[in-house]
C-alpha cells in the first residue's frame, strides 16, 4: 500500500507540475513578466506561506538552524536544487514552450540511472533498461516527430533543457538526509524562501520596473495559481520518495510532459501529429509498466 501511495503522489504531483508550465508560459507571454521577477515572487511567497502554515501547526520552524551541520546542505539545496530546477525550467519555457521544457526535463532519469549505477558499480536492472529505452524512444518521437532533422528546439532551449535535467537530478538525489531528519514541508519551505531571496539579490527585484503589472487582478490570480500548483507539485514529488526509489520517482514523473502537452493542445491550439501521439502513448505504457515492475520490498529498502 505504501508503494501505491508513493506512486499516486508522484503521478498527481507530476500532473500539477505539468499544468504549471503552460500557466507560466501564458503569464509570461501575455503580461511580459520576466523569469527572475516571476520566480522571485513565486519562491519567496510560497516559502513564507508554507513556513507560516507549519508555524500555525506548532512546528518549530527554526529548529533546523540550531545544529550548524544542516545549514550548509539546506543552503546548497535551496540554490542548486530548488532555485536551479525552477529557474532552468522557466528559462527553458521562455526559450521554447512549456511542452519542450517539460520534455527536456526528462533527461534526468538518464542521469539518475547512470549515477546510481556508477555509485553501486553495477548495471541497472533489465526492467529499468527496457523501460528507459521505451520511454526515451517515445520522447524522441515527441520531440522530433520521428525525424531528427525536425528537432523542435533551439540552441538556447537545449542549453536550459540540459540544465533542467541536471538540476532535477540534483534536486531528486541530494536532499534525502535533510528530508528524513526535518521533513519535506520544512525543507521545501526554507529552500523556497532562501532560493527566492538569493534570486532577488542577484537580480534586484526592488529595482524592477515590472511591479506595476501586479496592479492587474488577472496577473495576481495567475501568479497565485502558479504558486499553489507549483508548491503542491514539489511537496508531492519529494514526499513520494519516502515510498519509492529516486529512479522510479524520476521516471514516473514523465506524466509531466504529457499533462503539459494535453493542456497546450486545448489552451494554445498546438496539435500533435500521429507520430507524436504514438510517442506519448509509448511513454504512458512504459511508465505504467515501470511503476508495477520490480520487487517493492527491495526498492523500499533502497530508499531507507
Amino acid at each position: 500500500m505504501e508503494r501505491l501511495k508513493g506512486i499516486a503522489m508522484i503521478l498527481i504531483g507530476a500532473m500539477l507540475w505539468g499544468a504549471s508550465g503552460p500557466l507560466m508560459e501564458w503569464t509570461m507571454e501575455v503580461y511580459g513578466i520576466s523569469v527572475p521577477f516571476l520566480l522571485t515572487i513565486r519562491l519567496t511567497v510560497a516559502g513564507l506561506f508554507l513556513l507560516l502554515f507549519l508555524k500555525l501547526k506548532g512546528v518549530r520552524i527554526t529548529a533546523i538552524f540550531r545544529n550548524k551541520m544542516w545549514i550548509r546542505p539546506l543552503l546548497i539545496f535551496s540554490v542548486l536544487g530548488m532555485l536551479g530546477v525552477q529557474y532552468s525550467f522557466v528559462a527553458a519555457i521562455e526559450a521554447s514552450n512549456a511542452v519542450v521544457a517539460t520534455l527536456m526535463q526528462f533527461l534526468a532519469p538518464v542521469y539518475i540511472i547512470a549515477f546510481v549505477s556508477l555509485t553501486h558499480k553495477k548495471l541497472p536492472p533489465v526492467y529499468q533498461i527496457i523501460g528507459m529505452a521505451g520511454t526515451l524512444a517515445g520522447l524522441f518521437l515527441l520531440l522530433t516527430n520521428g525525424r531528427p532533422d525536425q528537432l523542435i528546439i533551439s540552441g538556447e532551449a537545449f542549453f536550459w533543457g540540459i540544465l533542467v535535467g541536471l538540476a532535477f537530478t540534483f534536486y531528486t538525489l541530494y536532499p534525502a538526509q535533510l528530508m528524513q531528519e526535518w521533513g519535506v514541508l520544512l525543507v521545501v519551505g526554507w529552500s523556497m524562501l532562501f532560493g527566492g531571496i538569493f534570486l532577488g539579490l542577484v537580480n534586484p527585484i526592488f529595482l524592477s520596473d515590472e511591479w506595476p503589472v501586479l496592479a492587474q487582478w488577472p496577473v495576481i490570480g495567475s501568479i497565485c495559481a502558479i504558486i499553489v500548483v507549483g508548491t503542491a507539485a514539489f511537496i508531492l514529488f519529494l514526499s513520494s520518495m519516502r515510498y519509492i526509489t529516486a529512479v522510479e520517482t524520476s521516471i514516473l514523473s514523465s506524466m509531466e510532459p504529457l499533462t503539459a502537452m494535453v493542456i497546450s493542445v486545448f489552451w494554445f491550439g498546438q496539435v500533435l501529429s500521429p507520430i507524436q501521439l504514438f510517442g506519448a502513448f509509448a511513454m504512458l505504457v512504459f511508465v505504467t509498466w515501470l511503476s508495477l515492475a520490480g520487487n517493492p520490498k527491495k526498492k523500499t529498502a533502497q530508499v531507507n
